[in-house]
């Protein structure tokens, strides 16, 4: 599949153009901001597809970063039972 590049102002001023690129099947869009990747386009049924995969990176990303904060400061530590607490895990 083709992967179409736009920076964040012609993405803006095409929009409804890259919406029906994705719709129609010709390609993802990726949108850049100062030269970074920031986000991508791509069909709502691919996204509800990938969607659990995503959340499991998204919480893996978000637990290297507090695990790293802690490594730095154990202070930031919470107890597990504040913790499980939180999760609705205590009966």
């Amino acid at each position: 599949m083709i992967m179409s590049t736009f920076k964040s102002g012609e993405a803006r001023s095409k929009f409804r153009d890259l919406l029906d690129q994705v719709l129609t099947g010709e390609g993802d869009v990726m949108i850049e901001r100062n030269g970074k990747s920031v986000a991508v386009i791509i069909p709502a049924v691919d996204y509800a597809q990938i969607q659990e995969t995503l959340e499991d990176m998204r919480a893996a990303r978000h637990a290297a970063v507090a695990y790293e904060e802690w490594k730095r400061n154990p202070s930031v530590a919470r107890p597990w039972d504040e913790v499980d607490a939180e999760l609705g895990n205590t009966g």
